[in-house]
């Protein structure tokens, strides 16, 4: 059964730091693409980062700078971390992975239950 276990989340003033981990279960995770998605309060599920297996790295305008994706296969581990926080970042933050199975076959996602940040002074 494939498990995504996000954690780090919390209360943070802005200008803050938080390393949010992904702890992933029942998948190859050095097969899979890892990505951190983040939905605040009525707006939609949007991609925050995302690193590939070979891990070339890919972030979304708002949190280039500030935000660093990386991965730690031996430790089935992906991580978010996230220095000078804005309010803006307040969302729900969410470990998605993602395989290719082939050229003819959509990707297969699989997410995890989501961790919340919240950034307020």
């Amino acid at each position: 059964q494939v498990q995504l276990v996000e954690s780090g989340g919390g209360l943070v003033q802005p200008g803050g730091s938080l390393r949010l981990s992904c702890v992933a279960s029942g998948i190859t995770m050095n097969l899979f693409a890892m990505a951190w998605y983040r939905q605040a309060p009525g707006k939609q599920r949007e991609p925050v980062a995302a690193i590939t297996t070979g891990e070339e790295t890919t972030y979304t305008d708002s949190v280039k700078g500030r935000f660093t994706i990386s991965r730690d296969n031996n430790e089935n581990t992906a991580y978010l971390q996230m220095n000078n926080l804005k309010v803006e970042d307040t969302a729900v933050y969410y470990c998605n992975a993602r395989i290719f199975p082939g050229l003819e076959v959509s990707p297969l996602d699989y997410w995890g239950q989501g961790t919340q940040v919240t950034v307020s002074s």
